[in-house]
């Protein structure tokens, strides 16, 4: 009696060991990304939920570059221009707008576009 033998060929698995490296190599590249997205997402809410009674923009901007700084956030990342305050119902909110471009493989870049707002606690002054 003969048996019929089944699975995965060595052809068939150096393809799928090759779309899992892509794939792979692809998130190697992405998440410290979005890992550090969420450390400006947590930096923006201590700012928030700290008040801003009588800050100005500015002060505002260097406290929060200053507290993304212990969230492993690179200084090149973000420019104070990127950190804005809108003014909507009588109330503030701070908001960040960043592309942050990551090379991947030879002319192949990710481009991805970051952006939050934050409700704002508190008067902002000028």
């Amino acid at each position: 009696m003969k048996s019929k033998q089944s699975g995965i060929t060595l052809i068939g698995f150096l393809l799928v060991l090759i779309v899992a490296a892509f794939f792979g190599y692809m998130a190697m590249k992405l998440v410290p990304a979005y890992a550090e997205f969420m450390g400006v997402n947590k930096a923006m809410n201590q700012v928030a939920s700290g008040g801003v009674e009588g800050k100005t923009l500015d002060d505002i901007r260097r406290d929060l570059l200053f507290k993304m700084g212990f969230q492993y956030v690179d200084d090149a990342t973000i420019k104070p221009k990127d950190i804005t305050i809108d003014r909507k119902n009588n109330a503030a909110a701070l908001h960040i707008s960043y592309d942050k471009r990551i090379p991947f493989m030879y002319n192949i870049d990710f481009l991805l576009h970051f952006e939050k707002s934050v409700a704002l606690q508190g008067n902002v002054g000028y």
